[in-house]
Formats: structure tokens, sequence, C-alpha cells
């Protein structure tokens, strides 16, 4: 019985239920990341003995799939715009936006699909935006595709924001003080293409890269939606 179907113990002195369960949880999370987060810590901010937060849920791991489910209705949008390119694009922009507000939600992207209410409303949104262009194992792939782009650009991200803050250097502060380093190993003639990317790329921020590389992959899907059948 997952943690969405098991009812809740009646009341006691200290009113509690999952959903204030999981509103202190994510305030610890949004405050010191997942690691911050225990039931001990959570019973604390209710006021709670802690013993009582297994009535609700039995194990760290439901508690993280019930915040990971809350924050994702921050992902829906209120209306699903009608051409699927736009709607694949909007999910991933407000996945990313959801992300950059709450941090510890790019440790848990990725896995297992979340059976939540709004885990199945986020899927249910991705597959319907192909509905009928392709058959279902075309969308299948298409809708993975998407989705692994979006959460290692996410993930990346937030690494480097996490970096910044650990190490008190920003990105053009990191590559100054690298920079000497970096110069003299380009300089032995071993790295010509990276080379070419330091001196000759342009630079552009995590919003630019990503929707940009959303875009290409959303390109590659296109051209397999109109390619014709084998």
């Amino acid at each position: 019985m997952t943690v969405w179907d098991r009812p809740e113990p009646p009341n006691r002195p200290v009113p509690l239920d999952r959903e204030r369960i999981v509103a202190a949880a994510i305030a610890l999370a949004d405050e010191g990341g997942l690691e911050a987060v225990s039931l001990r810590k959570v019973a604390a901010r209710l006021n709670a003995g802690p013993m009582r937060l297994y009535g609700y849920i039995s194990t760290k791991g439901e508690l993280f799939d019930l915040m990971v489910d809350e924050v994702q209705a921050e992902i829906l949008p209120e209306e699903q715009p009608g051409d699927w390119r736009e709607a694949l694009r909007v999910l991933a922009l407000r996945t990313r936006q959801t992300a950059l507000r709450h941090e510890w939600l790019a440790d848990l992207l990725g896995g297992r699909p979340t059976l939540g209410p709004n885990g199945l409303a986020v899927t249910e949104a991705k597959l319907a935006a192909l509905d009928g262009l392709a058959d279902i194992d075309t969308v299948m792939r298409a809708v993975e595709t998407v989705s692994a782009y979006f959460t290692g650009a996410i993930r990346r991200e937030i690494a480097n924001l996490r970096a910044e803050r650990a190490t008190g250097l920003s990105k053009r502060d990191w590559q100054r003080a690298s920079g000497a380093h970096v110069t003299k190993m380009l300089a032995t003639g071993r790295f010509p293409a990276l080379a070419k990317a330091v001196y000759d790329g342009t630079d552009v921020d995590a919003e630019t890269s990503f929707a940009t590389g959303l875009d290409w992959v959303l390109d590659a899907v296109a051209a397999r939606l109109t390619r014709p059948p084998a």
C-alpha cells in the first residue's frame, strides 16, 4: 500500500496531518537541503513527538515522495498549450523554475516515476502533449528524451550554484583563479578542440544555455515525429 492509499490516523491534541508534515519538511529542505530533513526535525518544527509522525509516514523515502509530489504542483501550468512543442517547453521551463526555488528537487529528479496525484498529472501532461502525433512507443521515447535533457541540465545548474556557495567564488572568479593552470595546459597543444572552445566560444548564462539545448532536443523530436513510418 502506497503512502497515498494508507489512511491517516485520527488527530490528537497537537493537530497533525500529512499536509502539515510535508510543508514542514519542504521548509527544512529549502533551508538546508535534504540532509536537513529527518522525521525528528520535522516533528520538532511541528511541536509533536517523533513517534507520532510514523502514523502518517513510515519512512524518510515516503516523506521525500510526498515532498516531490507537493512541489510538482508548481510545474503544472494553469492551461496546457495546444502546440505539442510549446507544451513540452513550458513543462521543462517550469520544472527548472521549481528546482531553482527548491534546489533539493534536483537530487530527486530522474529516478522512478512519482505516483502521487501531481506527479501523475505532470507525466500525463507530457504524454498528452504528443498524443496522436505518433505511435505510443515513439511518444514515450520522446518524453523520456526531453525529460533526460532537462533533468541533466537542471542538475548541472544546481551543482554550479552549490559550488559557488561552497567556495565563495562566482563562475567568473573561479575562471580567473583557474586561468593560469588552464592556459598552461592548453599551451601544450594536447587539447586543440578545448582551446578553440575556451578562446573562441561564446559564454552564455544558465538560462540561455538551458533554453538553447531544450530547443535542439525539441528539434530532434520534431524530426522524429515527421519521419515517415518504416
